[in-house]
C-alpha cells in the first residue's frame, strides 16, 4: 500500500498514467512475466525522468525484496 501511494506521487509529478495493470497474459515465446504493468507518458524523456527520479526511488525502496522486477523505458506510439 505504501509503495502504491509513493509510486503515485512520482506518476502524478511526471504525468504517467497506467494503461495496463495485470490482466490476462500468455507467454507465447521466451520467459516473459506473469504480471505486467504498462505506464504511458507524454514522452520518452518524461518516462525516463519518472524511472530515475528521487520520487520513484523513494517508492522503489519500499518495494525492495518483494520480488523480481524489470523496468524498461520504451519509446512508442
Amino acid at each position: 500500500a505504501e509503495y502504491v501511494a509513493e509510486s503515485k506521487v512520482a506518476l502524478d509529478k511526471y504525468g504517467g498514467k497506467p494503461i495496463v495493470r495485470g490482466g490476462r497474459c500468455e507467454i507465447a515465446e521466451g520467459k516473459g512475466c506473469p504480471r505486467n504493468v504498462i505506464l504511458e507518458f507524454a514522452s520518452y524523456d518524461d518516462a525516463r525522468a519518472y524511472a530515475f527520479s528521487p520520487e520513484y526511488a523513494k517508492a522503489k525502496a519500499l518495494r525492495q525484496g518483494a520480488g523480481v522486477i524489470d523496468i524498461v523505458v520504451v519509446e512508442g506510439v
